[in-house]
Formats: structure tokens, C-alpha cells, sequence
């Protein structure tokens, strides 16, 4: 065996610890970087050369160590676990989100609210119809009823301005996912690149990562690793990545609640055809953007303002009708609806004065409130709406309160995922800190065996002979 040998195989250990020092240094470097997980260097022992006949030496050590790679501390099932919670997540904390807005703006049950304000408004008429002779309690009645139809078309156009708002982060949405395409299909190919010509690809695995991620909490994309390295992403079973090839999202459709169509998000390539999205945050906003025929949240409640417009118009109307003011003409409407819009946002009050009221039954004199007193009424019937509103408000409150909890679930499980992931991939101080001490001491330790070496090199070459002289 050559007595040079040792010189490799402290020089093999120089090598591994000082790699093993600038790989815990990036480790340090990254712990708060996002999406960065940790890595090892992975190393094995070096075989002696193998000998044989009988110029075999016998037993002989190896010859160092050999630094095989870097290794990523990551879990694919746990990143794939994560992406599935980040999908549950974002599509309900949409759907929650949404539904507490609209919840917040409707007011109920409050001194705010619409069914205040048509208590309210029943109880002006009981007033006037124990005085029908009262301009004050008139007016009151008037007031009361410019201030009903206000707060209608107020509650309307608070949920049409919600639907409007969330419309326009279905395109950013679309472009943000469409960025994200470029960018995974780009990282593909360097990863490829890097794998095939032997480098460490694992930040640009990190980078690529975290995208997909992004991908799944926004739209519910699913990932697969592909054997040459490359992830290929999807979206509603449908390839969004593959390879170095990103296709493009597009969202159509109408910008207003009014139209009552839907609004899709398709292939660009085929925008016609819309994707199913039952996952992340862009399915989450797709389902609460729905039509009303379709369980969409916000249509549902427009709906339900426009038909309390309606129930409001036509019971009134009804009774008025059969009175007389106090000029002994017919009654005539006491609300108008505009037919060339939401009928929430067409009601408006018809009398403009006292004398335009309605208020006795015919023949009965000016005097008589008994039509002032049966419009009182309506509130207490089983169609009013009272009950509609009523019956609204309760539905709206229990689905919210579904889609709140399903949200606390599935974000407390994303949490959980996130967690575990954390535990294996993410960079611990206190353990690369004992690796940084373990390292310096193996480069210290293989320093004093290349030292060792050279002094016992220097005795047999320049002190062998000198013996005796």
C-alpha cells in the first residue's frame, strides 16, 4: 500500500466537512426563507482497492469518503397532503368570507336592520289609522315608507356591489395562476436541465414547490412528480403544467348580479367549455358568484330582496286599493315597481301627500282609518314580508354558519398539514448549530491527520539514513 495514501483519504475528509460547513451555513442562511427546506449532505465510505495473488498486502483500509450528494429533507406525501388542505381551505374561507360580508351588511337582528324598519313601518299605519285626520302621522306613514324602499334598494345594491367586487378577483385570480404557470413550466426545465448534468437542483424544487402550492390554495391544482423530475400540475383533472408546457386560464362572462348568468373560467384554448372547480380559492368564488338557480349565495339574497320588494308592493297595494281618501276617490297603488329593472331597486311611494292616502273603507267617511288599520296588519300575516325577510334572514344565518364551521375545519386542517410538513422540512437553530460543531470538528480532525502524514512523510524522506551519524 503506497504511504501516500492517506494523503487522499485526509484530503476526501477535508472536502466533506468543508462541504458539510457551507451546507449547514445555507441551511442558516434560509431558516426563515419560505418554502425553503433543509438539506443534507449525503455521504458513503470508500472501498479499499481490491487486491488479489501474491503481491496481496491483506487487510488494508479504505480510502476516504466519497460525497454522494446533497439530499432535500422533504416528504412528498406530506407536501401533497398540504396541497389537498390548502384546496379544502381556500374554497371554503371564500364561501365563508363572502357569506359574513353580506351577513355584516344585512344588519340583522339590529335597530339597522330591514326588519326594524318594517315594524316600523306597520306601526306608522296603526298610528294614522287612529288618526286619519293627522298630516303628522300621514307624514310619518310617507317617511316611513321612502325610507323602507331606501333600505331595500340599499341592501340590494350592497350585495350587488359584493358580487361586483368578487366578479374582479375572478380575473386577477386567472392572471395570477396563469404567472404561476410560467414560472412552474420554467422551473421544470431547469430542474430537468440540472438532474441530467448532475447538479443540485433543490432550491429550484423549493421554488417550485411553493408555487404549486400557491396553484392548489387558489384553484385546487393537483401535482404529480414526474420520473425525469418535472411536476406536472392540474387543474379539474386537466394538465394546467406538463413538462415545460403552461396553459392558460380565462374567465368570462357577465360583470353585474343583474344579468343572472354564470361566470366561468375555462381553458384558453377552448373558452367556451368551463372547468369544474370544486377546490381553492377561484371554485370557492365561482359557487358564491352562481346564479340563484344554482345555489349561488349572493343571487340567492339579491333574490330575496327583490321579493320582499315584490310581497311589499302587492299587499299594500292590494288593501289600498279597496279604500277611499278624503276626497271620496278609489284608492289607487300606495307602491309602483319600475318593470325595467330589480324590482329592489324600482319600488318606489306613489301618494305624495295626506289626501293621495287611502285610508277609510267606502262609504264609511273621512273619519274611518279601517283601511289605515288593515295595512297595520299585514306584518302579522303568514305571506307578509315580515315572514319572507324572516325566513331569509334564518336561512342565510344557518348556511353561513355551515360554511363558517367548514372553513374552521378545513383551515384548523391545513394548519395540521402545514405543521407536519414543517417538522421534516424546515431548518431547526439548534440542530444545524450541532452540525456546524460537528463538521468543524471532523475538518480540524482531518487537518491533524494530513499534518500527521506529512511529518512521518518528512522523516522517511529527509531524516531516513541519518541514523548514527
Amino acid at each position: 500500500m503506497s504511504t501516500f495514501s492517506g494523503i487522499n483519504t485526509a484530503y476526501t475528509a477535508l472536502s466533506a466537512a468543508r462541504l458539510g460547513i457551507d451546507l449547514t451555513g445555507q441551511n442558516i442562511a434560509n431558516q426563515r426563507t419560505e418554502g425553503y427546506t433543509r438539506q443534507r449532505l449525503s455521504t458513503s465510505a470508500m472501498d479499499a482497492v481490491a487486491q488479489a495473488g501474491r503481491f496481496s498486502l491483506g487487510a488494508v483500509p479504505g480510502h476516504g469518503v466519497s460525497v454522494d450528494g446533497i439530499v432535500r429533507l422533504g416528504d412528498a406525501v406530506l407536501d401533497a397532503r398540504v396541497r389537498d388542505s390548502l384546496a379544502a381551505s381556500g374554497f371554503w374561507s371564500t364561501r365563508a368570507s363572502a357569506a359574513l360580508t353580506a351577513e355584516a351588511a344585512m344588519a340583522e337582528p339590529s335597530e339597522a336592520g330591514l326588519s326594524n324598519q318594517l315594524s316600523e313601518f306597520w306601526s306608522g299605519w296603526q298610528d294614522l289609522a287612529n288618526a286619519p285626520d293627522s298630516d303628522a302621522a300621514a307624514a310619518v306613514v310617507l317617511n316611513g315608507a321612502s325610507v323602507l324602499t331606501s333600505q331595500i334598494a340599499a341592501g340590494y345594491d350592497a350585495v350587488s356591489s359584493q358580487w361586483s367586487s368578487i366578479r374582479a378577483s375572478v380575473d386577477r385570480t386567472v392572471t395570477g395562476i396563469n404567472v404561476a404557470a410560467d414560472q412552474i413550466a420554467a422551473l421544470n426545465g431547469e430542474i430537468r436541465s440540472a438532474l441530467n448534468a448532475g447538479r443540485s437542483a433543490n432550491e429550484l424544487i423549493d421554488q417550485r414547490n411553493l408555487l404549486v402550492q400557491n396553484v392548489a390554495r387558489d384553484a385546487g391544482g393537483t401535482a404529480t412528480l414526474e420520473s425525469d423530475g418535472t411536476m406536472t400540475v392540474r387543474i379539474g383533472g386537466n394538465a394546467l403544467v406538463e413538462g415545460t408546457n403552461a396553459r392558460h386560464l380565462v374567465a368570462s362572462g357577465p360583470t353585474s348580479i343583474a344579468a343572472g348568468e354564470r361566470v366561468i373560467v375555462a381553458w384558453e384554448s377552448r373558452p367556451d367549455t368551463a372547468i369544474t372547480l370544486t377546490g381553492g380559492e377561484l371554485g370557492g368564488t365561482l359557487s358564491v358568484l352562481a346564479p340563484a338557480s344554482e345555489g349561488g349565495t349572493l343571487a340567492q339574497l339579491a333574490d330575496s330582496y327583490n321579493e320582499v320588494a315584490t310581497a311589499l308592493a302587492e299587499s299594500v297595494n292590494a288593501v289600498h286599493r279597496t279604500g277611499e281618501t278624503p276626497d271620496d276617490a278609489a284608492g289607487g297603488d300606495f307602491f309602483a315597481i319600475d318593470p325595467n329593472g330589480p324590482a329592489a331597486l324600482g319600488l318606489s311611494v306613489v301618494p305624495g301627500s295626506r289626501d293621495e292616502l287611502a285610508l277609510a273603507s267606502p262609504g264609511a267617511g273621512a273619519l274611518d282609518g279601517s283601511i289605515a288599520d288593515a295595512i297595520s296588519q299585514i306584518g302579522q300575516q303568514g305571506d307578509s314580508p315580515d315572514a319572507i325577510w324572516t325566513d331569509v334572514i334564518t336561512s342565510f344565518g344557518v348556511a353561513t354558519a355551515g360554511d363558517v364551521q367548514r372553513a374552521n375545519l378545513a383551515e384548523t386542517s391545513a394548519v395540521t398539514a402545514v405543521g407536519a410538513q414543517q417538522s421534516v422540512s424546515s431548518v431547526d437553530g439548534d440542530e444545524e448549530t450541532i452540525n456546524l460543531l460537528t463538521y468543524q470538528t471532523a475538518y480540524q480532525a482531518a487537518a491533524r491527520v494530513l499534518t500527521a502524514i506529512d511529518e512521518a512523510l518528512d522523516v522517511l524522506i529527509n531524516r531516513t539514513g541519518l541514523v548514527g551519524r
